[in-house]
């Protein structure tokens, strides 16, 4: 079993939020595990997907990072790829950079913020939001999951509101209504399974 899982992320938002978000799967999923989830590594998107050498530089500092028995979680937006396209490609690149090191790659469809509306209703009546909020029927379509959140609340701060959206939403109805986080269920437990 594994207990360290070191984590690439694109925004400063997910920074605070993916830690927390797999402690608390970690939690669910592994009551009483103990799993070492340091502080992300903060990419660029669009740098780290076709810049071969960047690519090549994050991977290598994350297995180092990982060393000697740990895995590697690259987590991004998919917003306008096809996750079905760029996740697999994606996967691919990471397997053949780091062929000893387990690696999954998950991309949120559309935007982190998505997996929010998949579970809107957990949020109902937090941080501003409506106490009538319910999630819409396909909670991945909105291409714009930040300003679906933002027109709720009123604003909305990635780096402030992120983290704590993350500490409340349910993450077993996210995981029934989001396609993109019920991959990030599956890869996060296979990774600490294998």
């Amino acid at each position: 079993m594994r207990h360290r899982l070191v984590t690439i992320v694109e925004g400063h938002g997910e920074v605070q939020s993916v830690p927390l978000l797999l402690r608390r799967m970690a939690e669910l999923f592994y009551p009483g595990r103990y799993i070492d989830i340091p502080r992300p590594i903060r990419v660029g998107r669009d740098k780290f997907l076709h810049d071969t050498r960047e690519f090549n530089r994050q991977l290598t500092l994350a297995a180092a990072k990982a060393a000697p028995s740990g895995c590697i979680l690259v987590l991004l937006d998919a917003d306008d790829d096809c996750p079905a396209q760029l996740g697999p490609q994606t996967q691919e690149r990471v397997t053949q950079t780091l062929p000893r090191c387990p690696a999954r790659v998950v991309l949120a469809h559309r935007e982190f913020e998505s997996w929010f509306i998949a579970a809107a209703d957990s949020l109902a009546g937090f941080r501003g939001l409506p106490a009538d909020l319910i999630a819409p029927a396909d909670p991945e379509r909105s291409r714009d999951a930040k300003g679906w959140i933002g027109q709720r609340m009123g604003n909305y701060d990635s780096r402030v509101d992120q983290p704590a959206l993350t500490s409340r939403f349910d993450i077993v109805l996210a995981e029934f209504r989001s396609r993109s986080f019920r991959k990030l269920c599956s890869d996060f437990r296979s990774l600490l399974d294998a």
